[in-house]
């Protein structure tokens, strides 16, 4: 198993949350030895510049995009942007994709959710066409290059990519997201990973794996992981608690969640009903107060150096190959301390790549 920063988006950091000081955390993952670094993007901050930047500050570190939205870009658009990504990162690029939600996919950028999975099955189809170099003449149900009735024509990327294959990612919290990803992509972008629910999750990858003759080996199965380290437990689950509250309770609505979806089928159905309840009537504080410990305990690395170790060897017996960790750092020297604790307790694990 490798280690992984995720730094969400600028503003996400609490102190950290400048561009100054992420650069900071990566420069110092890269130090500590972590393969990978990603940056995502909701409504708030992009994926991209972010990446740029990090870039001309890094040498040996991979650079992520976890998740660049699909609704936000043509598959065209997309398929340059990680060509350019690549180069200017001489090929420690890593592309992930996700559909976002109806929310944001209809609220922020105006293009509709409907059949996410056909869409981004033909949405990777066309951004590994360009990146290939072939002309782009494609024929699908949400994607037509060129359009039939215009004076378009078939184009070619004009640039050659560092590499031929920049590797593709899926983010993927449903069922059948997760067997498309495993189908199509290089590897898997989860959140909320539970090795206690490890049969249930590479199962679906694994009959993704299958629809194209091949096994999870060489599959990376990415896990973004809250860590919060220190004496109190109880504080490091605090530290924790309202990014997990968040998601469970806010992100979509009371249909089309696929966060509280995902903590209800893995145990906890009342608690997630009851948190997304509370968190939508604007009950934010008592929202919170009812994420469960159990749940946060499953889902985040919290505690001591020998505790996160435990934890660690947990999720490589379950087919982790790179764990991603998301700090919540009070201070810049507070999150340096995290970065640190973990790779110690990788070390103490003994489960590295």
């Amino acid at each position: 198993m490798r280690l992984g920063l995720n730094l969400r988006y600028l503003g996400n950091l609490g102190a950290g949350a400048r561009p100054r000081e992420s650069a900071r955390y990566v420069r110092e993952a890269e130090r500590l030895g972590f393969s990978v670094a990603w940056t995502a993007e909701v409504f708030s901050s992009d994926t991209v510049s972010l990446l740029g930047w990090l870039a001309a500050q890094t040498s040996r570190i991979d650079l992520g995009t976890a998740a660049m939205q699909i609704p936000a870009r043509t598959p065209a658009m997309t398929a340059m942007t990680a060509a350019t990504l690549d180069l200017l990162s001489e090929g420690r690029f890593r592309l992930g994709l996700g559909v976002s939600g109806p929310q944001v996919a209809e609220g922020w950028h105006g293009a509709r959710f409907e059949k996410p999975l056909a869409r981004t099955r033909e949405y990777v189809d066309v951004v590994r066409m360009a990146l290939q170099r072939k002309t782009v003449a494609y024929d699908g149900e949400h994607y037509r290059l060129p359009l039939p009735d215009g004076p378009g024509k078939a184009l070619q990327l004009g640039m050659r990519p560092r590499r031929k294959h920049v590797p593709v990612y899926l983010a993927a919290v449903g069922p059948a997201n997760m067997r498309l990803a495993g189908e199509i992509a290089d590897g898997w972008l989860s959140v909320f990973f539970q090795p206690e629910f490890r049969q249930e999750f590479l199962a679906e990858l694994r009959t993704g794996r299958e629809r194209k003759g091949a096994d999870l080996r060489g599959f990376d199965v990415v896990a973004a992981v809250p860590v919060a380290t220190g004496g109190n437990l109880a504080d490091c689950a605090d530290r924790v608690r309202a990014f997990t509250t968040h998601y469970v309770g806010g992100m979509g609505s009371r249909q089309h969640n696929f966060y509280n979806r995902l903590m209800a089928r893995t145990g906890f159905p009342d608690e997630a009903e009851q948190v997304q309840k509370l968190y939508l009537d604007g009950k934010l504080r008592a929202a919170t107060e009812a994420m469960p410990q159990e749940f946060l305990d499953r889902t985040a690395l919290l505690g001591s150096t020998d505790r996160i170790a435990d934890r660690l060897r947990a999720y490589a017996e379950a087919g982790v190959t790179t764990l991603s960790a998301m700090i919540f750092p009070e201070h810049v020297e507070q999150g340096i301390a995290t970065l640190r604790t973990l790779a110690e307790a990788m070390d103490k694990a003994g489960v590295g790549d």
